[in-house]
């Protein structure tokens, strides 16, 4: 159920793919989430965030790595809203619960010439609920909702931030979060990238054991057994460190241009 529309008056074009092919190509590190579906190729991995009193497994994300794309899978839509903190539902003001979760993306443009910021893009990130949930989806009955949706534009450090939630877990797929990258002006306009973030198996498991995500159950499906984790997960890993009451982590995103 994914929308392209026009973002601040200018249409958004897909490439997903030429730039599903830049994943074998060295440059930039790039930032992506949970759903019911079949979704495409991967991204990169993540850094720790710096505030922090213990951290999960180390991060090979990199900067100046180009990331791998994968499809964004069925329940991408353009909600068009412009916020950090993308816990709650906009009509209601009721936010979804579960262990905090403060996630930055620091974008870089890959050229021939080198790599540097990628300033002005549109990033939207998504992901489900503690039990599993997306909104807006008609499957789900979450139709007119917008929990857990929202977008940035990079600043001139390429930088983007969200306040959000750890995702839980539905059925064939691992724990993971979607982010959509798009060039909304200059000469590259049109150019894109969708992606997924995964996460430390022990750092899930603690948080899954808590409520709410426990009246879930325990997931069924692991990193190792996500057929699209497999298939570059590895460099699509978010490194988290403890920060207050949740986490907080840093990836880095590459998209060629």
């Amino acid at each position: 159920m994914s929308r392209m529309s026009r973002i601040g008056g200018v249409a958004g074009v897909g490439r997903r793919e030429v730039i599903s092919r830049l994943g074998s190509v060295v440059a930039v590190g790039f930032a992506s989430g949970c759903g019911g579906g079949q979704e495409g190729s991967p991204t990169s991995s993540s850094s720790s965030g710096s505030s922090s009193t213990s951290s999960s497994a180390a991060s090979t994300n990199a900067q100046c790595v180009v990331t791998p794309a994968l499809t964004e899978g069925p329940y991408f839509v353009d909600e068009r809203l412009n916020r950090s903190d993308i816990r709650t539902d906009p009509a209601t003001g009721t936010a979804r619960l579960g262990v905090p979760l403060d996630l930055t993306l620091a974008l870089s443009q890959v050229g021939a010439s080198g790599c540097g910021p990628l300033s002005g893009a549109l990033v939207d990130m998504w992901h489900c609920d503690a039990l599993g949930v997306y909104s807006d989806v008609s499957a789900q009955r979450t139709v007119g909702q917008a929990f857990l949706r929202g977008y940035q534009t990079s600043d001139q450090g390429g930088n983007v931030r969200f306040t959000t939630i750890y995702p839980g877990w539905y059925p064939g797929r691992a724990v993971h979060i979607h982010f959509k990258v798009r060039v909304i002006a200059g000469p590259a306009l049109g150019n894109e990238i969708t992606s997924q973030l995964y996460f430390d198996e022990a750092v899930t498991d603690r948080i899954h054991a808590r409520a709410p995500y426990s009246v879930h159950g325990k997931r069924t499906q692991r990193n190792r057994e996500d057929g699209l984790f497999r298939r570059s997960g590895s460099r699509l890993m978010l490194a988290l460190a403890e920060s207050g009451a949740g986490y907080a982590g840093e990836f880095h995103a590459g998209l060629k241009l």
